[in-house]
């Protein structure tokens, strides 16, 4: 009993023992981690204050690029703005210069017209004393017929007549003269202005007249397909399109050779849809043409809607707004009567604008004035044809009678239609704007020759600079200044009532008179 006590004493006081080295073990091992967790905590606020200094630094250094750059850049922009200030500051001073030039300009403009009044009053004095020595000089010259001729008084007054008549007729065609060369003095430079600010802010490119489209190919060997089986693709596109096609041995490419434009147009769409498709057959033709008539029909729609809107017509009804549209597939002496159409309107706005008249109604009159071409109406003027659309379709009667008239200056008219014709000449006069095919040329040449030495005393007449000049030849014994004077005035009457032309003619009378002798 015992010794089961004893061991039971010494079991326990090694159990305690035992748990007290572990504990005292625990405790040291808690004691160094301690001290290891401080250590290592120390370490960590160290790296971290050393992290934070240099974080520091580098946002220093980034501010600091930064700041530099923005530096730079507002050195730059004030640098620039600084530049454009005394660009602007020099324009401004060029323009009051420029304005201070005008008026000089001006002023000494009032002062010639001023001065130029003074003396068309003293040219008018100097014709009434010269009326008075002419009458003077009458009642001298019938004393003298009554002394010298022994005439009856009806005799001498038939003599006095006829030599009062050519003088008259002299002396007028010299006021005439005189008084027309003062009025372009005064005119011609306002004129001028008007119609060159009309021209430059109407500048409107122009295409040239064909009658052939070419077509590019992917390769050669898409002739073949388009031909077919012994012809028939391309007999069955000619008969449904009534374009010709041509092929020949130029590489990748056809043409297409109609002389309508529409139908080239639609030949040229279906042919372009069928090269991209790759199903060239008669039924597949037959239905590629048929949509391309209706995207073209939607393409002349949108083409007069864009004009209408680019010359500011509006209210337009939708038959007239086609119409327009057609003109773009319409050609005149190589000018597309769209374009024409277009820069017609432009311009007689401009210059009703300028005037004072209505610009919204000259330029709804000058985009249909050639509407008349967009139908086939062979028997008919075009201008013609152009009224009746207008009248058919609600236009005003001014619009009606601007388009019937456009073609001639109308010697009673509205306004707007002179507006219009102008604008018409101006829109064919620009250089490049037409051009004529060699035999009409010389038609017209020949033609404008021959009713030129149908006039008495001519003795002969050239056409020159294309047909825009003729300069006639008189003969010296038969007219003098003044008659030849009248008889530029009356070639200029005969060739406009007889003659069509594009722009205007000038008419040069040469009177010259020679003498010849030999030296022996």
């Amino acid at each position: 009993m015992d010794i089961v006590i004893f061991i039971l004493a010494g079991l326990v006081v090694a159990v305690a023992a035992f748990i007290f080295g572990q504990t005292f073990a625990i405790k040291i091992n808690v004691a160094k981690r301690i001290r290891e967790a401080e250590e290592e905590a120390k370490k960590i606020r160290e790296a971290a204050v050393n992290d934070a200094e240099n974080l520091k630094k580098e946002k220093l250094i980034e501010v600091s690029d930064e700041w530099y750059r923005k530096r730079q850049e507002f050195d730059e922009q004030t640098k620039t703005t600084r530049a454009q200030i005394k660009s602007q500051q020099d324009q401004l001073l060029a323009r009051e210069r420029n304005i201070e030039q005008k008026g000089d300009l001006v002023t000494r403009k009032e002062k010639d017209i001023l001065h130029r009044e003074s003396q068309l009053q003293q040219k008018i004095a100097d014709y009434e004393k010269k009326a008075l020595e002419l009458e003077e000089s009458i009642r001298t010259q019938n004393a003298k017929l009554e002394q010298i001729a022994r005439m009856t008084v009806e005799e001498a007054k038939q003599v006095l007549m006829n030599n009062l008549i050519d003088k008259a007729k002299s002396e007028a065609a010299q006021t005439i003269r005189t008084i027309k060369e003062q009025a372009e003095v005064t005119a011609k430079e306002e004129i001028r202005n008007v119609l060159m600010q009309a021209i430059n802010r109407s500048a409107i490119d122009h295409a040239v007249e064909g009658t052939a489209t070419a077509i590019k190919l992917p390769s050669n060997e898409m002739k073949g397909r388009i031909i077919g089986r012994e012809g028939r693709n391309i007999r069955a596109f000619e008969t449904m399109t009534g374009c010709e096609v041509l092929i020949d041995d130029t590489p990748q490419t056809i043409l297409i050779s109609g002389f309508d434009p529409i139908r080239r147009e639609i030949a040229r769409m279906a042919l372009e849809t069928l090269i991209t498709d790759g199903r060239i057959h008669p039924g597949r033709i037959e239905d590629v043409v048929e949509k391309a008539k209706r995207d073209l029909e939607e393409q002349i729609t949108n083409y007069g809607e864009q004009a209408l809107f680019e010359v500011g017509v509006h209210g337009a009804h939708i038959e007239i707004v086609k119409l327009i549209g057609k003109l773009r597939y319409r050609m005149k002496y190589g000018q597309n009567l769209l374009q024409h159409s277009i820069e017609t309107a432009s311009v007689a706005g401009l210059l009703a604008a300028e005037l004072g008249f209505d610009a919204q109604l000259a330029k709804r009159a000058g985009i249909l004035h050639d509407i008349g071409y967009a139908v086939d109406r062979a028997d008919q003027h075009h201008a013609v044809v152009g009224a009746d659309l207008a009248r058919k379709f609600g236009e005003s009667t001014i619009v009606q009678q601007a388009i019937l008239q456009h073609h001639e200056t109308p010697a009673i008219s509205h306004p707007i239609s002179i507006l219009v014709h102008a604008a018409n000449v101006i829109s064919k006069e620009r250089p490049g704007a037409q051009r004529d095919s060699l035999e009409n040329y010389v038609k017209r040449l020949t033609k404008l020759e021959t009713l030129t030495k149908n006039f008495q005393a001519v003795k002969n007449a050239f056409a020159i600079q294309a047909g825009r000049e003729i300069r006639v030849l008189v003969d010296y014994n038969q007219l003098d200044d003044g008659k030849a004077i009248q008889l530029a005035d009356d070639l200029a009457h005969k060739i406009e009532s007889e003659l069509e032309y594009p722009g205007q003619i000038k008419i040069t009378v040469i009177r010259e008179y020679r003498a010849v002798d030999f030296a022996k």
